[in-house]
This record gives structure tokens, sequence and C-alpha cells, in this order.
């Protein structure tokens, strides 16, 4: 199996970590968790929807880098950090997956950065 990185490797503090932001393999794009941060890890703000929307914008990004757009994401499963979260987290993710959204999974769990209430990470189709 060939397989392509795309986007390198996430670096925080001058080390990086051991994963790759997304990985092109037999026709899909994986793109890994995506945080409500801009590139210096600043969170977009410490509520759920602009952390959500600013996750979208992330993983957008990497999508288009590996030649796919999210209306090619089929599969995304979502983290937050308390289920009251859940109706903000869905509103601000239909703002995006609005019609014939991916599949998905929503799991209640803690977060590795202080504040995050979000990650989200998806599985794309190649076009």
């Amino acid at each position: 199996m060939a397989k392509e990185i795309i986007g390198g490797q996430i670096e925080v503090g001058g080390r990086k970590l051991p994963l790759s932001t997304a990985v092109r393999a037999n026709g899909f794009l994986f793109l890994s968790g995506q945080l409500g941060t801009d590139a210096s890890f600043r969170l977009a703000g410490d509520d759920v929807a602009s952390q959500t929307r600013q996750a979208l914008d992330n993983l957008e990004a990497l999508l288009e880098q590996g030649g796919c757009t999210l209306d090619d994401v089929v599969k995304v499963t979502a983290f937050i950090t308390d289920a009251s979260l859940s109706a903000d987290f869905n509103a601000a993710y239909a703002e995006r997956f609005s019609s014939a959204p991916p599949a998905r999974s929503t799991v209640v769990c803690g977060l590795l950065i202080p504040g995050a209430v979000v990650e989200i990470e998806a599985i794309a189709a190649l076009p």
C-alpha cells in the first residue's frame, strides 16, 4: 500500500508530535483530529460553536491540500468535552454539513489542550 503524507507533522513548542496531519491512501484521505485553534495553537474562543467553526476551517484547509472538499467527507468523528455542548456543536457543525452530511460519531471525553472543548477528525473519499 502506497501512502502519502499531507500537511506534514504537527509541531508544538519546537517538538514534532508523532502523527501526520493527513494521509492519502487507497482512495481515501484520513485527517487527524483538528482543534478549534489557529496556526499558533490559540483557541478560536471559549465556546463550542467558535471552536467547531475553526476546527472545520482547519479540516477544510487540509482537505484542500489533499485534493478534496467537505463534500468528499464520508465519515467524521467528533470529540466534545461535555454532553451539554452537543446542541451548540450540532448547530455550528450543520452550518458546514447542511445537506447529505457524512456518517458521524460523537464522543464525550477530555482533550489535551486546556480550554479546548471540541476536536474533529475526518475521512474523505478522493474524487
